[in-house]
């Protein structure tokens, strides 16, 4: 069986994967520093499904899950590089999926000192961790945001990503960087997974659907950006873990040599994990108002800075090497969320 560490295991991707791997015979530890950048209370409601109670949690003590003894939780920071690495020394971990960082686009405008902490800091000592106790394969969360002011349709992993407009996206760039060296020199499998607008159940408050669902059904207006000219590439959370767990399985291998100069020989790999299939916002909003049935008032605003018109994946990598498949269509998707918004908030 082997042991694998998801850090960010409170949060919306983590928690899902954890069940999932959970499900598929894996040991796991947890880790996360539960911070406020959102409402804690739905970090602790994800860990409570998965067996672990608030009122046990104390700081960078591992504590067992009460439903699944393959499950402990420790609450650390990634950049208390000591406890850090005391937990890859007593622990042994086989594979590491780094899912934990400071996450959000327009937040990283405001904050910028939280993102060079949690993304880069935060990121530097996993790296080390992995390279000092043999990790086999490491999996990290990058960002469909690195894509920057592309206009080439769909984003794919071959275009140039050199010019962020946000310090999330930078942040998310240079792991991939990152992550690139320490597969060069100390032959560390890395893959990095540049997420397309993940939604689904126990989603996070500062994400379209969670908003839109929340302001409808307390009767208030909903700010759509771009005046509704935008498309992303929502892609459910079920899709997303799925797709995670054959990348997983599947550490990439390094090469002797290689034909192009834009190719490495050290055993790393970026994809894109999304629906490729982009939606209109507008079409997106009509599905929840279609579940809720309820139409929204719309309060029509310009694009907000360091956002994009559009989001749209080339999965062909993932599918071609993984046989990676997204199945769950927008519909499906929306309606899943809401009921479980509905039930967790006991809105009628």
């Amino acid at each position: 069986m082997s042991k694998i560490l998801v850090t960010g295991s409170a949060g919306f991707i983590g928690s899902h994967l954890t069940e999932l791997l959970l499900k598929n015979g894996f040991e796991v530890i947890g880790l996360d520093n539960i911070n406020d950048y959102y409402d804690v209370n739905l970090k602790f409601g994800r860990l409570y499904k998965a067996g672990i109670k608030q009122s046990s949690i104390e700081y960078n003590e591992l504590i067992t899950s009460e439903i699944n003894k393959n499950y402990q939780f420790i609450k650390l920071n990634l950049e208390d590089r000591e406890n850090l690495n005391t937990l890859f020394n007593n622990e042994k971990f086989d594979i590491v999926v780094n899912l934990a960082a400071q996450a959000g686009v327009r937040y990283s405008i405001e904050n910028p000192m939280a993102y060079i902490e949690s993304n880069i800091v935060g990121f530097t000592n996993i790296l080390e961790s992995c390279r000092h106790y043999s990790i086999k394969n490491l999996v990290y969360a990058s960002s469909s945001s690195v894509y920057g002011l592309n206009k080439e349709m769909p984003f794919s992993t071959n275009d140039n990503v050199d010019h962020p407009i946000s310090l999330y996206a930078a942040s998310k760039k240079s792991n991939e960087l990152m992550a690139h060296t320490y597969s060069y020199l100390y032959n560390l499998p890395t893959t990095g997974l540049r997420f397309f607008t993940v939604y689904g159940p126990w989603g996070r408050p500062d994400m379209a659907l969670f908003i839109f669902t929340k302001a409808i059904l307390e009767g208030r207006p909903i700010q759509v950006y771009n005046y509704g000219n935008m498309q992303r590439d929502f892609t459910y959370i079920d899709d997303i873990v799925q797709g995670i767990l054959k990348v997983i399985e599947n550490p990439p291998k390094g090469k002797q040599t290689t034909e192009k100069a834009s190719e490495s020989v050290a055993p790393y790999k970026i994809y894109n994990i999304g629906n490729s299939a982009p939606v209109k916002l507008m079409d997106f909003i009509e599905a929840i108002e279609k579940n809720l049935k309820i139409t929204a008032q719309k309060e029509m605003l310009p694009l907000q800075a360091g956002d994009v018109e559009k989001t749209y994946a080339d999965v062909t990598g993932l599918m071609e090497d993984l046989n990676y498949k997204p199945e769950i269509d927008i519909e499906a998707g929306v309606n899943n969320f809401i009921e479980w918004y509905k039930s967790f908030y006991k809105k009628d």
